[in-house]
């Protein structure tokens, strides 16, 4: 024999909330004038901030290489390293090149025996004038500013460059050094 449960009580009703207090038109006013005065604050602010622009403090891309008669006949990677530049003295003179490939940023290595740069990143090649020979680098090599100073030091700008033949063999990018 089953028996059954006796019936539940009746569910007591839950107590009634208080009702939200409604917003009065002045308080929308409060909030209104509230909202303006954060707006108007955060313009001036970023008004303020333009004054102050970020600036990042470098050092120099100029420096004296050295005394021009130093360098030998070819490519020099003394200042590889340092500057993130090869100096090529040739028969006519000097010009320097910033040993940045021109695909995406690596640093190409120099290989004397095979007379050419070889970026170990992606496989451009360039040859001793910096012109593409190989590889996904879309231009040649970028040529910094050459100059000898009247003391025969050998000055190099990075923030002077060029890369189009023609130009590049000619004043500052090549300074005729016998």
């Amino acid at each position: 024999m089953t028996t059954t449960p006796p019936p539940a009580a009746p569910a007591a009703a839950p107590a009634p909330k208080p009702a939200a207090a409604a917003v009065n038109r002045r308080d929308f006013l409060w909030l209104g004038w509230g909202a303006l005065v954060s707006f108007l604050g955060a313009s001036a602010a970023a008004t303020a901030r333009f004054f102050f622009p970020n600036v990042i403090y470098e050092p120099s891309q100029k420096f004296n290489a050295g005394a021009a008669a130093s360098y030998d006949k070819g490519v020099s990677t003394r200042w590889l390293n340092e500057q993130r530049v090869w100096i090529v003295r040739s028969d006519e003179g000097l010009y320097a090149l910033w040993a940045r490939c021109t695909h995406l940023g690596c640093t190409p290595n120099w290989f004397g025996d095979q007379q050419r740069f070889r970026c170990p990143c992606h496989g451009s090649n360039f040859n001793i004038n910096g012109d593409v020979i190989a590889g996904p680098a879309p231009i040649p090599l970028w040529r910094t500013k050459v100059e000898i100073a009247s003391t025969g030091d050998l000055i190099i700008d990075k923030a002077v460059l060029e890369d189009r033949p023609g130009l590049r063999e000619k004043e500052p990018y090549f300074a005729k050094y016998a």
